[in-house]
């Protein structure tokens, strides 16, 4: 008797798999954890062959008997049911495809710029080129041309970007069993060497004091006023200072705690905060501290201020790209504190949150010389209050270890 609804529904697990028929071919196997799958024994040149057509109830008995009848179609043209799935799983397995499913299952610990910039290169630079194109089809010339297009119409930098990024792709390609290796290994050396661009930053204390005094006289929103006086005294990415939440900062303790997602390191950051950034903050606090961004934008509801916003404020104050940029808060910070301040350079560079390794070649901990960074962060905030006044602070003492 071929098989209904109900018998499917309350066929029970037993100690050992069976079999309970449906017809033609077609039967449902019963595991002994309780696991329901449809299967299809066919015979094919006189080889017996089977097909799984999927688990129940995800797969209906209407979806089943489908399925099986397509297959008997197929036989009866002479054409193998299980060549004609491999062909479509292979047909589907394309590198767009592939590429969407290793960006959904990592793109969930990344800072949200960070994503969208890489999935938009993907988008924008390979997608239209290869991404229909088998992934275990693509071999190093057929990359390099789609690279070489990029070189010639966007930067030098992009190309190695995206080759970078096919490589991670390519890479959880031979994990999964998607294809057998990474073409874009062979294109190392293949593109001509980025050439080293420097942020703009202003690194003379004199004109550093010039820059914070027109940063106190801006005239535009209160939070990005906010966000430009901290720039300078915490010294952090600009991405990591416009996506800074208030539950990541703790005022009684004068500290923010940057989690590694948020950070180009992958690393959990600490910044001590000077008297300055605590008093700025809880200001700021009375008008953004119900929200979750510490810079709160008016123009989208819950979320923070734009890239552009600081960049759009220096030039306000003043300043185009050749003279300083958000990042250059950065460039600032290290050169004054090492020639001038005279700080240790593991300190600032830890401070930097770049990759400082001790002397036994590990990293150090979030939390590594604390006490040292935290009073540097209040030297340096007070020479830069000593800056603004107009004081002769040039020759602060060397900050203790």
């Amino acid at each position: 008797m071929s098989l209904n609804d109900l018998k499917v529904k309350n066929a029970k697990a037993k100690d050992k798999p069976y079999k309970i028929t449906d017809g033609d071919g077609l039967y449902l196997q019963v595991t002994p954890p309780g696991g329901k799958l449809w299967r299809f024994r066919y015979r094919f040149e006189r080889k017996e062959k089977l097909l799984a057509f999927g688990k129940y109830p995800d797969v209906t008995l209407l979806d089943a008997r489908k399925l099986r009848d397509d297959a008997r179609r197929e036989l009866a043209q002479g054409v193998d049911p299980s060549v004609i799935r491999q062909d479509k799983k292979k047909d589907a397995e394309t590198f767009e495809l592939v590429a969407r499913e290793w960006f959904k299952k990592f793109s969930s610990g990344w800072v949200e710029s960070y994503s969208s910039k890489l999935i938009g290169r993907l988008e924008h630079h390979v997608f239209p080129y290869i991404g229909n194109n088998l992934i275990c089809s693509i071999k190093a010339p057929e990359l390099l041309a789609t690279l070489r297009r990029i070189e010639a119409n966007a930067t030098t930098y992009t190309a190695h970007r995206v080759r970078a990024i096919c490589g991670q792709i390519f890479r959880y390609g031979v994990a999964t069993g998607r294809c057998e290796r990474d073409p874009s290994a062979d294109l190392i050396g293949a593109l001509p060497p980025v050439k080293a661009v420097h942020r703009a930053a202003i690194t003379e204390p004199e004109k550093a004091a010039e820059l914070l005094r027109r940063i106190d006289d801006y005239t535009g929103t209160y939070v990005v006023k906010c966000a430009l006086q901290i720039a300078p005294l915490v010294f952090v990415r600009p991405g990591e200072l416009r996506h800074a939440e208030w539950s990541e900062i703790d005022l009684e303790k004068a500290e923010w705690s940057i989690a590694g997602s948020k950070m180009k390191m992958g690393e959990d950051h600490l910044v001590p905060l000077s008297s300055q950034v605590v008093e700025i903050l809880t200001e700021l606090k009375k008008l953004t501290g119900e929200g979750r961004f510490v810079f709160r934008t008016q123009i989208a509801p819950g979320g923070c201020i734009g890239e552009g916003t600081l960049v759009t404020a220096l030039r306000a104050l003043g300043y185009d790209k050749t003279e300083m940029t958000t990042h250059g808060f950065r460039a600032m910070a290290r050169t004054i504190l090492d020639e001038v301040l005279q700080v240790r350079p593991d300190l600032i560079e830890h401070q930097l949150a770049h990759a400082v390794k001790d002397p036994n070649g590990r990293a150090y901990n979030r939390t590594k010389f604390l006490e040292q960074r935290r009073a540097m962060m209040q030297t340096w905030a007070d020479y830069l209050d000593g800056l603004k006044e107009g004081a002769k602070v040039l020759a602060f003492r060397k900050v203790e270890n």
